[in-house]
């Protein structure tokens, strides 16, 4: 017996000694990270990380096989349990060390055998699914054959651990009882397994130690082969989840140094004050991301957790419409390029360079401009990885230091700089869509200017941000004009900016161009805090999401509501009441857009709305947080998309036309633009109407 504990502490220490090298070398890659956020909220943090690693809860967006894998994660979570007791009798040379825990340890033990013979059955799955099925999300470019092959390793070595541990458990049973032992622990299905067996004393104790090493020595070659794995999410999912940004999706992280230019280029006396005591002058940060230096600790632990399931890719509107991006590629070359470049720049420093960059070595151009930032990705992940965040910041870094934007993109930052707008059109403008608003052909409706309302000595409640498309897209002041009426028609207190607004920057900075978001953003807060502006109603989910989530780092806090929750809180109250069945003989579908569904989880107000119309309702295949991107996000809609099979908007339109619906509904300018171009692609645009919310309110109402 005491040979035996010396052999096993002996492998024991060299386990621990080769996982202990393997760990200091990841964190000295982490030492060459950038900050991302401070780690706060932990009680906030911990109920998500119980939620999403323990509870599965993501996983169970695909029931079937998302069952499967639960069940081996809590399997895995039990017979952890019992590994530390093996571990433990390894050291003191006892068994089952545990059993002084009595009823918990004869469950803990139950629990594990009975899980044993699940993980084995489920790894069987898994394992017949990668070898004879052709699933498609397994595959793709950045699946190479050594992916395919390191999978296969890591499920073979967790299937021959449950072989071993029902074997050990089996023989344990046989063993004891031919000693005339009594038992400790509960065994349920090796007590069966052990009644298929005849064989000597002597042989089922040879047989329970072989088992008992087998399973040991497979647990410390497994632990030191996961990091090396794909299989290492086994290790870092649970903290990955742990540490996900709480922000909701839609929101994008400020650039403080970005923050600093903008303030010294709008105050240039700032550009001149001298360091205090105490500091030193920083040197300049490079803007977004080139290589792997400039990738923060959170992008680096969400490389490493990456399970490479390819939820992420399965559902990215981009890659399902053959396009080059895969969001699973994005990080996993983050990975490999911390582990091609990591080593040199441990050894010589900042300084060091390989040639090559994470950008265009790595990952091409086409890839990040292909990206509609409709978070799909992120919300598919099983554990919260956050694949926009480092596709932004790639194209921060090809815009804000190379002006390596597309052509297109170029010309609507220089629109936005000199006309407040994406588009050539003169701020002077800005008014036209309200011109000749009338109630029932009659009534002339007459939109209030806040400058006109502040100066007669009025405050409006609410200022009814109308937005770029909202004012100058010929369709989209369709959609103005109808919530005009019937913001009206409700005897709201509200107004408009007029000429006074500009463009959110919410276009430019999910294009890369941080240094114009916030130029945009901070000369918005400052006409708002002129005015005094607490309330904004608009009709753009993308307007909503920027004034919501990612102005207050710029200082600007309001309480910001989508046209849609705004008309879906009047019914409730009462104070909007819908003729009895208004459109009851039409068929309706509802397009979610992105930006208000996934970036900030408003699926509920359009459909409650819609079902207060008494129409037909019916769904697209995929929707509420599994909708299509219409293809607008991202700065799409104002350039060519890249070369791929088909475009987003027509996968989208399609899928809306399957429905047999007599109108699409839609609650956002980018999709009304998509949807109503996908529709005269396809010659429907007579059979089949496309409506903005409001509108539909209006033709019910007869406004």
């Amino acid at each position: 017996m005491l040979l035996k504990q010396y052999v096993f502490i002996f492998i024991l220490l060299l386990t621990i000694v080769a996982f202990a090298m393997t760990t200091r070398r990841f964190i000295r890659f982490f030492k060459l990270t950038k900050p991302a956020f401070k780690v706060r909220q932990i009680g906030c943090r911990t109920v998500i990380m119980l939620k999403v690693a323990f509870g599965q809860t993501k996983i169970f967006r695909r029931p079937i096989m998302g069952l499967l894998h639960a069940l081996v994660f809590w399997g895995f979570c039990v017979i952890l349990i019992g590994s530390i007791e093996i571990l433990i009798d390894g050291i003191t040379g006892n068994e089952k060390v545990l059993r002084f825990l009595g009823i918990f340890h004869d469950v803990i033990m139950a629990s594990g055998d009975v899980f044993a013979l699940v993980i084995a059955v489920a790894i069987i799955v898994f394992l017949a699914r990668r070898l004879f099925l052709n699933v498609k999300r397994f595959a793709g470019i950045e699946m190479k054959h050594i992916s395919h092959l390191d999978a296969n390793i890591a499920l073979t070595m967790i299937l021959l651990l449950m072989i071993s541990l029902l074997g050990m458990n089996t023989f344990y049973i046989r063993s004891t009882l031919e000693a005339g032992m009594p038992l400790e622990g509960y065994y349920p299905v090796s007590n069966i397994l052990a009644s298929w067996f005849t064989c000597t004393l002597h042989l089922d104790h040879i047989l329970y130690e072989t088992n008992w090493w087998a399973h040991i020595l497979l647990i410390f070659i497994f632990a030191n082969y996961l990091p090396y794995s794909k299989h290492f999410h086994v290790f870092m999912s649970v903290p990955n989840v742990f540490l996900s940004r709480l922000e909701p999706l839609g929101k994008l992280d400020t650039m403080d140094n970005v923050t600093r230019e903008v303030r010294i280029m709008m105050d240039p006396d700032q550009a001149f004050a001298a360091p205090q005591e105490g500091e030193e002058e920083e040197m300049p940060e490079r803007f977004g991301m080139l290589d792997i230096e400039d990738v923060s600790w959170k992008g680096y632990l969400d490389s490493l957790a990456c399970t490479e399931c390819g939820r992420c890719t399965s559902v990215c509107p981009a890659n399902i419409t053959g396009k080059k991006l895969s969001p699973r590629k994005i990080v996993m070359d983050v990975r490999a390029r911390m582990k091609e470049k990591g080593p040199g720049l441990v050894k010589q420093g900042t300084e060091y360079t390989d040639g090559k960059s994470l950008i265009r070595d790595s990952i091409s151009e086409e890839e990040l401009w292909a990206c509609t930032l409709c978070n799909a990705c992120a919300q598919e992940c099983p554990i919260n990885i956050n694949h926009p965040a480092l596709i932004v910041n790639m194209r921060r870094y090809l815009v804000m230091e190379e002006s390596a934007a597309p052509g297109e993109l170029n010309s609507i930052f220089s629109n936005i700089e000199n006309n407040g707008a994406p588009w050539q059109f003169s701020m002077e403008d800005r008014m036209l869509w309200a011109e000749d608003i009338t109630e029932n052909d009659q009534t002339k409706v007459n939109v209030p200017l806040l400058a006109e309302c502040f100066a007669q000595g009025e405050k409006p409640e609410y200022l009814f941000w109308v937005g770029s498309a909202g004012a100058f897209d010929d369709r989209y002041k369709h959609v103005s004009r109808a919530f005009a009426k019937l913001l009206a028609y409700l005897g709201t207190s509200y107004a408009v900016l007029g000429t006074e607004e500009s463009s959110s920057g919410d276009v430019a900075r999910r294009a890369g161009n941080e240094m114009l978001f916030q130029m945009q953003a901070l000369m918005n807060i400052e006409i708002f805090e002129g005015y005094g502006i607490k309330k904004i109603l608009t009709c753009d989910p993308h307007a909503c999401n920027t004034f919501k989530n990612e102005y207050p780092d710029l200082g600007g806090t309001y309480e910001v509501i989508h046209h849609t929750q705004f008309i879906r809180d009047r019914l409730a109250e009462g104070k909007l009441k819908i003729p009895a069945d208004a459109l009851k003989q039409t068929r309706i579908t509802y397009h979610d857009p992105c930006y208000l569904g996934r970036a900030n989880r408003e699926y509920n107000a359009p459909r409650q709305i819609l079902e207060a119309l008494s129409a037909g309702k019916t769904e697209m295949k995929r929707n509420r947080s599994f909708a299509l991107c219409c293809g607008a996000g991202g700065g799409q809609m104002f350039k060519e998309a890249e070369k791929g099979d088909r475009e987003v908007f027509m996968e989208r339109t399609e899928e809306a036309l399957e429905t047999g619906a007599d109108i699409i509904a839609t609650a956002c300018p980018y999709c009304m633009v998509m949807m109503t171009d996908g529709l005269k692609y396809k010659n429907k645009e007579k059979q089949v109407k496309n409506y903005d919310i409001a509108e539909l309110l209006v033709l019910a109402l007869g406004l």
